[in-house]
């Protein structure tokens, strides 16, 4: 469809609708392939971090380089979780679903995908972002533990009988059948989390979540459960526990209320999913930590963050 500008507004209606849907996905294609680009600009090697590249043309819009010493070329998608996605044009859209937290089912319908398309696209991004973290935590930190019924969801092969509805677990109390995901959050705002798997919480659970999240000079603020004395001693910290059962919540300026929160908002959020397969449960808490506060507010921001370009975010 040919015209001039002055000629557009005898067009009749459909076909300026064509048209100005035809611009949009022009501009909507060049705007994400200039933010990927710009990710990329100090870009290594992929394969060996070599530093010594030079640029190799462009394909597919994309600027192409070669690596010196290996001799491979890459662009600034190759090697992360978003490489080889098709219809570049709908990403920024589809980024702005995810920060509204549309559902599947919705995100497709609004960007124009298929739903399966709509799941593949949600996970190869949360893949990236769940771990931009800003660590380590420090002074007051509370930490505490919730827990989700685990879910098999999408599985073709049950190793029980299938719930209806969501269900309950077969035994009272927690067991195997409860994913556990363990908090960690400092009076500042910064988060950390961990789906620890089906079961209660263990002390190995804690030592496997520890590298590099927790400052030496912290103040750990716990619940009452036994895994995190022992974990404190073992990594030299100072501890102080809330005697939840004993109706005490607060203890001066000790509690774990902060967490505790969280897991609230968390929990709350998560029911417009209509359940979470155990297989991506450790997306979710990245995700909602993404957008926690407009921590990341923008499509472009979560494209870079996919991309490996974490913003460094302003924790309130």
């Amino acid at each position: 469809m040919q015209c001039r500008i002055d000629q557009v507004a005898s067009l009749p209606l459909r076909q300026r609708a064509d048209l100005a849907q035809a611009l949009n996905r022009g501009l909507q294609q060049e705007k994400t392939v200039a933010l990927i680009d710009s990710a990329g600009a100090a870009h290594a090697c992929p394969r060996c971090r070599s530093t010594r590249l030079h640029r190799d043309g462009r394909v597919d819009d994309l600027q192409r380089y070669r690596c010196l010493d290996c001799k491979r070329s890459f662009n600034a998608l190759t090697g992360t979780p978003v490489a080889r996605l098709r219809q570049r044009s709908k990403l920024l859209p589809y980024l702005e679903c995810m920060l509204q937290s549309t559902t599947i089912r919705r995100a497709a319908a609004v960007v124009g995908v298929h739903k399966n398309t709509s799941f593949r696209w949600r996970h190869r991004f949360l893949s990236s972002v769940r771990h931009d973290r800003t660590l380590p935590l420090g002074g007051i930190t509370e930490a505490d533990e919730t827990y989700l019924l685990e879910s098999q969801k999408g599985s073709r092969h049950l190793d029980r009988q299938p719930r209806r509805r969501g269900g309950s677990a077969r035994r009272r109390g927690l067991s195997h059948e409860h994913d556990c995901i363990l908090v960690a959050r400092d009076r500042t705002g910064r988060t950390v989390d961990f789906v620890t798997g089906r079961a209660p919480l263990r002390p190995a659970h804690l030592k496997r979540c520890r590298p590099s999240v927790v400052a030496a000079d912290i103040l750990l603020v716990t619940g009452g459960h036994p895994a995190y004395p022992a974990f404190a001693r073992d990594a030299h910290i100072s501890h102080r526990a809330v005697n939840h059962s004993a109706g005490r919540r607060v203890d001066g300026a000790l509690h774990v209320q902060n967490v505790n929160a969280y897991h609230s908002r968390f929990k709350q959020w998560l029911r417009r999913f209509n359940g979470v397969a155990s297989r991506y449960l450790p997306n979710y808490p990245g995700w909602r930590w993404a957008i926690d506060a407009d921590r990341i507010s923008s499509p472009e921001m979560l494209l870079r963050s996919a991309l490996g370009a974490f913003p460094d975010l302003a924790v309130t």
